[in-house]
């Protein structure tokens, strides 16, 4: 039986003003930083878990995230582009709570003007999870965004369509799922 972990980055200065990051390379805050060496120190710590791997998206915000908390576990870590966040096209940038935004993303084949779609985007998630549950011996942590955090949620879990876009994990939040 395999195990993986994901965890969504440390906190931006879009997360604090309520943007939408999604492909937008932003960096950490100093919360953020701080975030990610406490969840380093946590996984460090913690008996109970034990991680082979770290793969993380190629944004700064979650690669710095995930390079804190290899230094601190000593886990090697690597980048890899299928779980970068979605592009949300005209909408990086704007609100995140936006009625228009909202809307929008609940359409799962909608590209936002030049961005790109849910469904691309978990074709690409779940064929990453397909490779990683191969290795029955290892267990990963990826560290992506909470768009690819829904997207893995539903890997393994049935959900509605309310459930999957509702669906989101804090910043450094560690979730474990059973292969």
């Amino acid at each position: 039986m395999g195990y993986l972990y994901i965890t969504r980055h440390g906190q931006t200065v879009w997360n604090v003003a309520d943007k939408v990051c999604g492909a937008t390379d932003i960096e950490l805050t100093d919360f953020g930083r701080q975030q990610a060496i406490e969840l380093g120190n946590i996984i460090n710590d913690d008996c109970t878990i034990k991680i082979d791997e770290i793969v993380a998206s190629p944004l700064v915000r979650a690669k710095d995230t995930a390079s804190y908390i290899s230094e601190i576990t000593g886990i090697p870590m690597h980048t890899d582009e299928r779980i970068r966040e979605q592009n949300f096209g005209k909408y990086e940038g704007g609100g995140r709570r936006s009625d228009e935004f909202l809307a929008a993303k609940r359409n799962f084949v909608d590209s936002f003007e030049g961005g790109e779609t849910m469904l691309r985007v978990a074709q690409r998630v779940y064929n990453l999870i397909d490779e990683l549950k191969e290795d029955k011996d290892k267990t990963y942590l990826i560290v992506a965004h909470n768009g690819i955090a829904r997207i893995i949620h539903s890997y393994f879990c049935d959900l509605s369509n309310e459930e999957f876009a509702s669906h989101s994990i804090k910043n450094c939040e560690l979730v474990k799922y059973i292969f």
